[in-house]
């Protein structure tokens, strides 16, 4: 059994059920589990994907992500979704870590292709809704009529998601989760979300972040629910889908929430059909929550990371949701808890560094053994987060990851963007720390000492980090200053930036 055969098992019981719905057309689950099937042979075939090979997709939301995803786990292979709003270089840098066999992309992001050609020279290029000119379209693939294959034995054992992560060093990282990770958090989230197979999702967030494509969209194939899926998000189509699709649950981070509530439609939008929303990603401003609550809606709140699939520590449909902050209890099949530094079980209330520990969690980052082995000992991955729980065993998150900033639901490592800072040669130090924002959660903002008689601008380093790195990771100021706040052996001292900062005005330079 591998987790494709959910999918075929869906189809066998309701083949004429709608399994997935995008752009005003439908795919049964007897329809989804053909195209899945269909994708597998083809990859064997034409390409000789097989087990352990890494197939990686650059493209907004769309059926066929989903299933180049179940054709990969029928096959033993390894999906690698890409970010679409990194930079290419940033974009290339994963390509090549992967070293990816076939690249499956929309034409709206063929900008990464003349790097792929120069250091991927044998990866196979298909195009989603174009033919690349050293490539083949992808119902193209699917047309060449049928394969005489023989698929190798595949079980829920073989890693299927390489999910790449901001680093801490300055460099991404694949986080490998086995199919098993997928299955596991897939019964959580029916947990969670009294999933049922006469459920109907909505997913806006993008599926190259494991929270919009595993907290509800695959869970509810499992199950055999119907998802709507938008190729990206926004507020006007979100609140559409809500009155004319009439979808059960959701998943939305701080900052859609923000856009929904804010939008002019909200108030007269019709929420009826929701059961409820889920959210996370980051610590969820109560007065957000509070949006949806007045509405009717209850807001579950889910915890978790990349490494855990998501899902780990969760409120429950139906549960005590009156624990304001709390984000909930350890799931069903997932064990939490808080230790000091030295890896010792703290007692409740007292604050910690949040480990979790079960089949949802990954296995390993990918090629990185050292990374692996600061983060996983016996099971136990180490999230970084600070946290306590109470007597009862609920869960609150005080503090995020050290240093990492979360923009609008996207993870921004320090260290990455120091790093290209540091490459411009009139930068002799930084640190880039995150500042309060009322519609992004928080945004980057960079302290710089110049090199010696350089008068560099803030529009000049703005441009170069703009050119090796996804726009969301630009510091929204750049403060120039004569010295940082450091550590005895010299490591610049994040939290002192930040007191700083919150005390210096806006648009100030301290230098």
């Amino acid at each position: 059994m591998d987790l494709c055969t959910l999918i075929e098992r869906n189809a066998a019981f309701a083949p004429d059920k709608p399994a997935v719905r995008f752009e005003g057309t439908t795919l049964t689950y007897a329809a989804f589990a053909a195209r899945i099937a269909q994708t597998a042979q083809a990859l064997q075939s034409e390409f000789d994907v097989g087990k352990g090979d890494r197939v990686a997709i650059l493209s907004l939301n769309r059926p066929d992500y989903l299933v180049l995803l179940y054709a990969c786990a029928r096959l033993g292979a390894m999906l690698v979704p890409l970010n679409w709003r990194l930079a290419v270089a940033e974009q290339s840098f994963i390509l090549s870590n992967a070293a990816v066999k076939v690249l499956a992309l929309e034409h709206a992001f063929s900008a990464v292709l003349p790097a792929v050609e120069k250091n991927l020279p044998e990866a196979m290029l298909v195009g989603l809704d174009f033919t690349p000119s050293k490539g083949v379209a992808f119902d193209t693939l699917l047309e060449q009529g049928p394969r005489d294959t023989r698929l190798a034995e595949v079980d829920l054992s073989c890693p299927l998601l390489i999910v790449y992560t901001s680093g801490t060093t300055g460099r991404p990282k694949g986080a490998v989760l086995r199919q098993e990770a997928l299955l596991w958090n897939g019964v959580m989230s029916q947990h969670m979300h009294a999933l049922a197979s006469d459920d109907h999702v909505l997913t806006v967030l993008p599926f190259f972040h494991v929270g919009g494509l595993n907290i509800q969209t695959t869970p509810a194939l499992h199950h055999g629910a119907t998802v709507t899926i938008h190729a990206r998000f926004t507020p006007e189509t979100a609140l559409a889908a809500f009155e004319c699709d009439r979808p059960t649950l959701t998943v939305l981070v701080p900052a859609t929430i923000q856009a929904l509530s804010d939008h002019p439609a909200w108030a007269t939008a019709d929420l009826s059909s929701l059961k409820a929303i889920s959210t996370g990603s980051s610590i969820v401003p109560q007065h957000l929550i509070e949006r949806f609550v007045a509405r009717g809606v209850p807001v579950l709140q889910v915890y978790g990371s990349t490494e855990s699939c998501p899902i780990a520590i969760y409120t429950r449909l139906g549960g005590d949701l009156s624990r304001e902050g709390s984000t909930g209890l350890p799931g069903l099949y997932c064990e939490a808890a808080v230790v000091d530094d030295t890896g010792n079980m703290l007692p409740p209330g007292i604050p910690g560094e949040i480990v979790v520990r079960g089949r949802n969690v990954f296995c390993e980052y990918w090629e990185d053994q050292q990374a692996t082995r600061e983060v996983l000992c016996d099971g136990w991955f180490r999230t970084g987060d600070i946290g306590l729980r109470d007597a009862d065993g609920y869960f609150w998150v005080r503090d995020r990851k050290k240093n990492l900033i979360i923009s609008g639901g996207e993870n921004i490592y320090p260290a990455e963007v120091e790093r290209v800072l540091l490459e411009h040669p009139d930068v002799s130090e930084c640190g880039v720390i995150g500042r309060p924002d009322p519609r992004w959660d928080e945004v980057p903002i960079a302290y710089v000492i110049r090199r010696k008689g350089s008068q560099v601008g803030t529009d000049v380093l703005k441009a170069h980090i703009q050119s090796r790195l996804a726009r969301f990771k630009v510091p929204r100021e750049i403060v120039f200053v004569d010295d940082l706040p450091r550590t005895a052996l010299g490591k610049v001292q994040h939290f002192m930036l930040k007191q700083l900062d919150a005390r210096t005005p806006v648009g100030g330079d301290v230098s």
